[in-house]
């Protein structure tokens, strides 16, 4: 009898649930694409259905805590060019759109829910709602309205790597704050957490240390630039210039300013100061941290220069000082180095890296790099940083607690992840969209560019986690660090932007 009765029960409540599903799904409408709402990245999970709510030209927002405020405080100010008039509230019954905080398995998960009752989104804090809200935005029409209909959808979400970054090149095309925080929020939009802030290179050094004023002085200006493509160019008559002075920095105070516009979208700055190679604008302004004697000026071409700082006790008392401020002004915990394309000409030329080596036991320059890595590491630590460089610096052996960026391929990243050592992806051959969207070489519909074909599906497929790692292994994938090249027209140098679909995986 008791067997019976809980079989009787079990069939009553699977009637039950059927004739609930019934009931939402006549509610809802049918069921439609995940696809169809054109959402990027695609979430983890989706669930949308035909029917729509009609959000109001007037909308309240329900916020209690300071993140929830924040956020709502964000979407105001992204809702009122879609001609809404968005008003900040504590009473919920009122609420068109509400946010929510409870537990969630991420600080950057989230889950939205729009359904007759208007749009809810829940998340643990401030980051799971904000790209709660920035699903939503892609929901509604993209112009201006009185009233907006959103798609009734259950969306699940969180990323599955904690580096999801986007580069931006300010040394060889500089930018204005208002342009630097346009492209916050663009990487913002897309759910990327992370920007590469490449502050310091040969043609121009873009950040105020006040310790060195002639930084910022001579620094930051080069006499005139390139024209045209560079690697087009085979003798000395096709080099042409513009004539024009050229440059730009930022003060210490714009870039407090431009952090914390950063810090309220839950983007982190990393900062990238460039050393021991693409430093002649510094010795453009101390020519006594050469190798051999100058002068030297802010480089007016692309490319790599053969005139880097030397390894010496000055060379180190300067970025000691230069990372010092640079420390104090950037929250976060990664600080970037740089490390690439640093030629040792100079270096073998110079008697005193011949001491150095002699004095460490090296018999290849390149450990002298390492050398150099590790000691600026070290001091890194002491102020409570991370080291983060390009993957040449592998080549001169790092510290175990260094973090590798791989741009050259897939290579180093695999082989500093056997190592032990942090990753994040940034390969050429996926993600330099300073390279061309058109199969054509240098073609007219589309901008100068620097590398070949690389067409956004084969960026937004890019999946950074190596089959030649194991499990154990690939954890030490962080993401991916996507960059914004300079658009200088030379050959396999820096970086794109982009959004892939491996950031923020779709349902299975």
């Amino acid at each position: 009898m008791l067997f019976n009765l809980t079989l009787k029960a079990r069939v009553c409540g699977l009637l039950a649930t059927g004739l609930l599903t019934s009931q939402i799904a006549l509610a809802q409408g049918s069921e439609i694409s995940a696809q169809s709402l054109g959402l990027v990245p695609l979430p983890r999970e989706v669930k949308a259905y035909a029917a729509t709510y009609v959000l109001p030209q007037k909308i309240n927002v329900y916020a209690v805590s300071p993140a929830e405020r924040n956020v709502a405080t964000l979407l105001q100010g992204m809702l009122t060019p879609l001609g809404k008039t968005v008003t900040l509230t504590t009473n919920r019954q009122t609420a068109q759109i509400v946010l929510a905080t409870a537990a969630t398995t991420s600080p950057e998960a989230y889950q939205l829910v729009v359904d007759k009752g208007g749009v809810k989104i829940t998340a643990a804090g401030g980051p799971g709602l904000f790209y709660g809200t920035q699903t939503l935005l892609q929901l509604l029409p993209p112009r201006a309205a009185a009233t907006a209909k959103v798609p009734y959808v259950r969306i699940t979400d969180q990323p599955a790597f904690q580096w999801r970054g986007g580069m931006l090149d300010v040394c060889r095309h500089f930018f204005p704050v208002s342009f630097v925080k346009k492209y916050i929020d663009f990487l913002a939009a897309y759910k990327m957490n992370t920007f590469h802030w490449h502050l310091t290179d040969d043609q121009g050094w873009r950040i105020e240390i006040k310790k060195y004023p002639k930084l910022t002085e001579i620094s930051a200006f080069r006499s005139e630039t390139l024209l045209g493509a560079q690697q087009q160019m085979k003798t000395p008559a096709d080099f042409k210039y513009d004539g024009t002075p050229y440059g730009g920095f930022y003060t210490q105070e714009q870039i407090k300013d431009v952090i914390a516009y950063a810090q309220k979208r839950y983007v982190t700055i990393v900062p990238e100061i460039e050393m021991p190679g693409h430093s002649v604008a510094i010795l453009a302004a101390y020519p006594e941290l050469a190798c051999k004697p100058g002068p030297y000026q802010t480089w007016t071409k692309w490319g790599v220069n053969e005139d880097i700082v030397c390894p010496t006790e000055p060379t180190f008392q300067f970025f000691e000082n230069v990372l010092t401020e640079v420390s104090a002004l950037f929250p976060g915990k990664y600080i970037h180095i740089g490390g690439d394309e640093a030629p040792k000409a100079r270096w073998k030329e110079s008697a005193a890296v011949q001491e150095i080596m002699k004095r460490e036991g090296f018999t290849d320059v390149e450990k002298v790099q390492g050398w150099f890595n590790r000691r600026i590491e070290k001091f890194l630590e002491g102020k409570g940083k991370k080291l983060i460089g390009w993957d040449e610096i592998l080549e001169g052996g790092i510290a175990p607690s260094a973090t590798v960026m791989s741009w050259r391929g897939e290579k180093g990243g695999i082989e500093a992840a056997q190592h032990g050592h942090d990753v994040v992806m940034t390969p050429t051959t996926n993600l330099y969209l300073d390279y061309g969207q058109n199969p054509q070489p240098h073609s007219p519909y589309e901008p100068l560019m620097i590398g070949g074909y690389l067409p956004l599906a084969k960026v937004y497929s890019y999946n950074p986690l190596p089959k030649e790692l194991t499990p154990e292994q690939q954890k030490h994938i962080m993401g991916v660090g996507p960059t914004c090249g300079p658009s200088t027209s030379r050959p396999q140098k820096k970086r794109s932007t982009c959004c892939s679909r491996a950031l923020w995986p779709p349902p299975k």
